[in-house]
C-alpha cells in the first residue's frame, strides 16, 4: 500500500488531530504567516493511499452510462495465499497419530542403544525386580483359576465322550499355546504398563525429563531402555511359570472332583506337547513384553496437559497394549502353527 506524506506548517501550535475524512484540527487558530520562519514547527502526516479504480454501470432509466464510487481494488491471488497459509499454520497431525508415530521411533531408538550397550544396569535390575518377583504373586493367582475354569469345561465333555485320557493333552496345549501367554500380559500389562505410563508420564509434566537432559543424559537410556529389557526377559518366565501352576491347577481339580487321575492327566499332556509349544509361548511373551514396554513409556514420556493428561495417558496405554497383545497373539499364532495339527494323534 503507498503511503502519502504531508507537511504543515503552523506557527508555535503543533496538529494534534486528524478527524475522520482527512480533516486537520489545529489547536491555535492563527493563520500562517508568509516568510516568517520563527516559531514555525512542522507536522509530519503519513497518510495511506488506498488504490481504487472507477467502473461505468449503465443506468437504467436514460441508458447512458454514469460513474459509480470508487471501490476498493482486491488482488484475488494475494487473498487466496494468505488462507491457504493460515490454514497450513493452523494444521497439526491427530495427537493419536504422532503418538504412534513417536511409538515405532522410540522402538528404534531403545534398539540402537541396546546394540550400542548404552544401558543404565542399575535401573534395568531395579525394574527386573519389579516386574518379576513382585509380580509373581498376581500372575500365578489367575493362573490358578483360570486352569481350573477351563478344567471343569474340558472335563464335563471329554468324560462324557469317553476320551479321559485326551483331557490332559488338550488342556497341556491350550495352556502353552495361548492361555499362559495371553493371560501373563494381559496381567503385566494392567499392572506395569500402567505403572510405566503413569511414571514417565509425571516424570514429563514435571519437566524432569528436561531436567535429565541438562545433566547430560539421555533419558531414553535412564527412563525407557530398563523397562524394556526387564519386560522382555521376565514376561518369558513368567508365562511358564503360569503355564506350570495352571496345569497343576486343573489336574488337582480334575482329581479331586471328576476322579481322573493326576497321572493320566500328566502323561496325556506329555504326549500332546512338544518343545516347540514352549518355545512358541516364550517367543510369545516376548513380543508381548516389548509391545507393552514400548507402549506404555511412549504414551508416558508423549504426555501433556497435567494431571489430567496422565490419568488419560495411563488409561490409553493399557487399552492400545492390549489391542496390540490380541493383534500380535494372532498373527504369531498363523505363522507358529499353520496346517494340519497332529499333536493330539498320540493321546486319543
Amino acid at each position: 500500500m503507498s503511503v502519502c506524506t504531508v507537511h504543515i506548517q503552523t506557527h508555535n501550535k503543533s496538529c494534534t488531530s486528524i478527524k475522520q475524512g482527512g480533516w486537520i484540527k489545529l489547536k491555535s487558530p492563527k493563520s500562517l504567516r508568509v516568510g516568517d520562519t520563527r516559531g514555525i514547527q512542522t507536522c509530519k502526516l503519513n497518510i495511506p493511499l488506498r488504490p481504487t479504480r472507477l467502473s461505468a454501470i449503465s443506468n437504467a432509466d436514460d441508458g447512458k452510462p454514469a460513474l459509480s464510487v470508487a471501490e476498493e481494488h482486491i488482488i484475488t491471488s494475494q487473498t487466496l495465499q494468505n488462507e491457504a497459509d493460515t490454514w497450513l499454520s493452523g494444521w497439526s497431525p491427530p495427537r493419536h497419530l504422532w503418538r504412534a508415530l513417536s511409538v515405532f521411533i522410540l522402538a528404534g531408538q531403545v534398539i540402537i542403544r541396546i546394540l550400542k550397550g548404552k544401558v543404565h544396569w542399575k535401573n534395568t535390575l531395579q525394574q527386573l525386580e519389579r516386574v518379576g518377583p513382585k509380580s509373581v504373586g498376581v500372575c500365578l493367582l489367575t493362573a490358578t483359576f483360570v486352569g481350573m475354569a477351563f478344567a471343569i469345561q474340558f472335563v464335563r465333555e471329554f468324560t462324557r465322550l469317553g476320551l479321559n485320557r485326551s483331557i490332559g493333552g488338550v488342556l497341556a496345549l491350550a495352556f502353552a499355546r495361548e492361555l499362559s501367554p495371553v493371560i501373563t500380559s494381559i496381567v503385566i500389562a494392567g499392572r506395569i504398563g500402567s505403572a510405566f505410563a503413569a511414571e514417565l508420564g509425571t516424570m514429563q509434566v514435571s519437566e524432569q525429563t528436561d531436567t535429565l537432559r541438562v545433566l547430560g543424559a539421555n533419558p531414553v537410556d535412564y527412563m525407557v531402555t530398563p523397562r524394556v529389557i526387564a519386560s522382555c526377559i521376565t514376561l518369558p518366565l513368567l508365562t511358564l511359570l503360569c503355564f506350570t501352576v495352571g496345569m497343576s491347577a486343573s489336574a488337582l481339580l480334575a482329581d479331586g472332583v471328576y476322579g481322573i487321575s493326576i497321572n493320566i492327566i500328566l502323561d496325556s499332556a506329555r504326549r500332546a506337547l512338544s518343545s516347540w509349544d514352549i518355545i512358541s509361548a516364550m517367543l510369545k511373551s516376548l513380543v508381548f513384553g516389548l509391545i507393552i514396554s514400548i507402549v506404555s513409556c511412549g504414551w508416558g514420556i508423549t504426555t501433556s496437559e497435567g494431571a489430567k493428561g496422565v490419568g488419560e495417558s495411563t488409561t490409553s496405554a493399557v487399552v492400545i497394549s492390549l489391542v496390540g497383545i490380541f493383534v500380535a497373539d494372532f498373527i504369531l499364532s498363523y505363522f507358529f502353527f499353520q496346517g494340519a495339527g497332529n499333536s493330539l494323534r498320540n493321546v486319543v
